[in-house]
């Protein structure tokens, strides 16, 4: 029987299910195969609508209920068909198991009972320094730090209650973005204020994307044949979250996003690191609770404005980055000279922590493995450091998971990686498949 796994990545408007199995040629492998992946966003502005993508099978895509047309063994797209009234979390995720289970061209989740583990992406894990099997005490500390990450970890909780009603067999693993940077010291992570409230209320840096970062570490490594322990890198997660990270030793030396993803790098609808005061001043209703605010999800409106209202959209209308760097309008023009500023601060900064001492500044996410005008005024912006585009290969990056686009002879190199955090999560739940089956039926919640 296969061995499934669901990698499960839920938005506050967008839940996306990636499907793997365990190879069954070699069963000790850590790489999981890639099935299918399905998507529905528009939660927050219905009509949902799905991307859907399956992996060439053996069998024929002859399932009615999906209306294909014909059989074929090629593999199979669908975007942006519209699903309905779709509005939460859990009816996404039980639309894209029955979708799952109806496609005819994916037999191995005809019973989903063979469907062993789910693994779930948090935002924020607190203190946690690894992955953690879900159980009733981990469901309630994730749903404690919902007052640090009020926009991020409830769609969490949401998928996660889904999955142990519709999948109560399987069982339930949480990868936080939080613990890759359990290994930042306490003189950066900790924050100048009185520590006896801080620590009470658990006021530090924790820093976010780390599963990504993990990721980065693993595929730049192999790349430059280098273990993972002496590896080097400034890395830049770009997309409409954005962040930076010292790596020093292939470990997490500091971040730019601090107690929530607020701070640090602007991006499309956060305003990154700004005056503390400055929302005061913005409006006098800041720590009033937003509208958007529930039961379970508590947004003050200092938060939502910061959080949602501010990034590019306030600056041009628009959260595409990919509009904004070839519109070349003056508030265009202005919004990408202020990422770019952020960027360089943070490659400066950190190029200083790891004392010269440099593999490879690292770009990633969508604006990152994209964005070939923004990589060029980053690193023309440091070339003093060492750092040099090759704009050949710049403007038209080749196949693979790490490329080089740094110039021959430049004293530093200057990598693309395009990254996978579905993927790096299924590899933990096979790296780690001991701990996992010592859970037992721990790793079950009782509904939240």
């Amino acid at each position: 029987m296969p061995e499934i796994i669901l990698s499960i990545n839920a938005g506050s408007s967008s839940v996306k299910v990636s499907v793997y199995k365990a190879s069954t040629t070699d069963p000790s492998s850590r790489n999981p195969v890639l099935l299918a992946e399905a998507q529905i966003e528009g939660l927050t502005a219905p009509p949902a609508t799905l991307k859907y993508e399956r992996q060439k099978q053996d069998s024929p895509l002859d399932s009615p209920s999906h209306s294909f047309a014909g059989k074929s063994k090629e593999p199979f797209k669908i975007k942006g068909k519209k699903v309905g009234d779709i509005t939460s979390q859990e009816d996404a995720f039980k639309w894209i198991l029955d979708w799952l289970k109806k496609d005819d061209g994916l037999p191995e989740l005809q019973d989903i009972e063979d469907i062993r583990y789910t693994c779930h992406r948090v935002v924020h894990g607190g203190d946690y320094p690894r992955s953690q099997v879900v159980d009733e005490d981990t469901y309630h500390h994730i749903e404690t730090l919902s007052d640090l990450a009020p926009l991020h970890n409830a769609p969490a909780l949401s998928i996660i209650r889904a999955v142990t009603k519709h999948l109560p067999h399987a069982t339930n693993v949480a990868y936080f973005d939080s613990s890759f940077h359990a290994t930042i010291p306490p003189h950066i992570h900790t924050y100048p204020i009185d520590q006896e409230i801080a620590k009470t209320n658990q006021l530090r840096k924790y820093g976010f994307h780390g599963i990504s970062y993990k990721f980065i570490v693993n595929a730049v490594a192999d790349h430059l044949s280098k273990p993972k322990s002496s590896l080097n890198i400034i890395a830049l997660h770009l997309g409409s979250g954005a962040s930076a990270c010292c790596i020093k030793a292939g470990q997490s030396l500091d971040t730019s996003m601090g107690l929530t993803p607020l701070a640090g790098l602007p991006g499309a609808t956060r305003s990154g690191s700004i005056d503390p005061s400055l929302v005061f001043h913005f409006t006098h209703e800041a720590g009033m609770p937003s509208s958007s605010s529930s039961t379970s999800m508590r947004i003050t409106r200092a938060e939502e404005i910061l959080n949602k209202q501010s990034g590019w959209k306030s600056l041009t209308g628009t959260t595409d980055f990919g509009e904004i760097s070839s519109r070349g309008t003056p508030e265009c023009e202005l919004a990408f000279a202020i990422f770019v500023d952020r960027v360089l601060g943070y490659v400066a900064s950190y190029f200083v922590k790891l004392g010269g001492e440099v593999d490879a500044l690292v770009f990633s996410g969508g604006i990152g493995e994209r964005g070939f005008r923004l990589r060029k005024s980053v690193v023309e912006g440091v070339r003093c450091l060492g750092f040099e585009i090759d704009e050949k290969r710049n403007e038209s990056i080749e196949e693979g998971v790490v490329v080089d686009v740094g110039k021959e002879g430049a004293r530093f190199r200057t990598l693309v990686c395009r990254t996978d955090e579905q993927l790096q999560m299924a590899r933990g739940v096979l790296e780690e498949r001991g701990r996992w089956e010592e859970a037992g039926e721990s790793g079950k919640v009782g509904g939240g």
